[in-house]
């Protein structure tokens, strides 16, 4: 009965190991919150959640070429499989083009790295002295945060390129264990007081773990990217460009949606509203990044029968998948809400370093919406197109402002507030978007 319910839903082993991982970094976070509750001051908690929000600077180098290479690498992956041995076989043209776009992000990445290394670590630490939190050392958890950071930015197209392969059973696995191995190091090393060398022990052990993936599970896999490609190649001007320019203008204006609220909070606020609002917005990206996992499990099938024109397929995986999304989330993220409610009616110490139950609610309302949009792009993209450059631009740019504008006079409720009321408008928006794409689309 289990089996049947978990079909009905299209829950299969890659959306489970998925869902587990994602789970357990909720809890994961809801723990990391009550130890920093208990081991941090207010304002090492704020320098804590505005350190995460200044290393999403990662967004302006790799502009968004993790999502492209899922989707371009699972129309090719259509053409080939994995032997026993763990070695790609199938069809040479499929092989050499899958090669190229290998040898291309991977030097993208090591370029985009190093950018960030220098400039974000500057940034921040230009950024974070002007605090009149002097009794803070956070200079040297900084840097080395910074550079463990570029590493791990180096493997993150080598993990894309997996889950565009089909490999995403092993790849959830891997990040459910990923993250075990993480959070306990984080826990470990703020218990004995280490402060923000917590972050620095979680982004180690992340790239580490990536380094044992790559080098060993699939040493195999990665041996015919060491050469050239034999036959033809992936043009990047005419296969990826389309595509990654409009992803890439839609995430560079999404960090202004997303991570800027504990910014403006630590600017205009101080770093105790910074870590309160840190704390909300950690569960409202734990939620997020739920849906996220699900869809992505998604996304190589859905390009795969993309691939092979069977879109009545297509729309009923797609809408079996939405709906226990939507149902599972919703459900959780009250629960959520009523949790804290009652913290704040019991007085619960916990409660202070919250935001209060009318922002929270705000986020969460939000967060409830989001799941329409989070699937419709996924949709989209699968189709390796990004119709929703436009859309994206002009929602994140009203995030931010709002956020500025609202966030620095009003405190959190005047953040919520914007990022709820945007919210609303771009999911009827994405909403007009993906009607008119699915029919233009699956008519040609």
């Amino acid at each position: 009965m289990l089996h049947r319910f978990l079909k009905s839903c299209e829950i299969d082993r890659g959306v489970m190991y998925a869902l587990l991982a994602r789970s357990w970094q909720t809890v994961a976070g809801l723990v990391t919150l009550l130890l920093i509750a208990r081991f941090f001051t207010p304002e090492l908690q704020g320098f804590y959640y505005t350190f995460l929000s200044i290393i999403a600077l990662q967004t302006f180098v790799e502009l968004g070429f993790y999502l492209v290479i899922v989707n371009v690498a699972s129309h090719e992956w259509a053409h080939l499989q994995l032997d026993h041995k763990g070695c790609i076989v199938g069809q040479p043209e499929a092989l050499s083009r899958l090669v190229s776009l290998g040898r291309l992000i991977f030097k993208w990445y090591a370029v985009a790295s190093f950018i960030f290394i220098v400039i974000v670590g500057l940034a921040g630490y230009i950024f974070f002295s002007q605090s009149f939190q002097n009794s803070i050392r956070w200079q040297g958890p900084w840097i080395t945060l910074v550079f463990l950071s570029g590493l791990s930015l180096c493997t993150l197209p080598y993990i894309s390129l997996l889950e565009g392969c089909n490999q995403v059973v092993i790849v959830n696995q891997f990040r459910l264990v990923q993250a075990l191995l993480a959070y306990s190091s984080l826990w470990l090393i703020i218990t004995l007081n280490g402060g923000l060398w917590g972050l620095v022990a979680l982004t180690g052990v992340n790239f580490l773990s990536c380094l044992y993936l790559l080098l060993y599970r699939y040493r195999y896999f990665f041996e015919p990217f060491l050469k050239p490609p034999a036959g033809r190649c992936i043009v990047w001007r005419s296969d990826i460009w389309p595509m990654q320019s409009r992803i890439a203008i839609s995430g560079l204006v999404n960090y202004f949606a997303f991570s800027l609220f504990n910014p403006v909070m630590f600017r205009y606020h101080g770093p105790v509203v910074a870590g309160q609002m840190g704390m909300c917005w950690q569960i409202v990206s734990a939620v997020q990044g739920t849906v996220s996992a699900w869809i992505s499990a998604k996304v190589p099938l859905f390009g795969r029968i993309i691939a092979q024109r069977d879109y009545a397929k297509l729309d009923r995986l797609w809408r079996r998948s939405l709906v226990p999304s939507f149902v599972m989330v919703s459900g959780g993220v009250m629960l959520l809400w009523l949790l804290i409610y009652s913290f704040n009616n019991w007085q619960i110490p916990l409660a202070r370093r919250l935001l209060p139950p009318l922002p929270t609610g705000l986020f969460f309302l939000a967060v409830i919406l989001m799941q329409i949009s989070q699937w419709q792009t996924g949709y989209l993209r699968a189709h390796k197109q990004e119709p929703i450059m436009i859309m994206s631009i002009v929602c994140s740019l009203a995030i931010g402002f709002l956020v500025w504008l609202l966030g620095s006079r009003f405190g959190p409720v005047g953040a919520a507030a914007a990022y709820l009321g945007v919210v609303v408008a771009s999911v009827v928006w994405e909403t007009a978007i993906w009607r008119r794409c699915r029919t233009i689309w699956h008519e040609e």
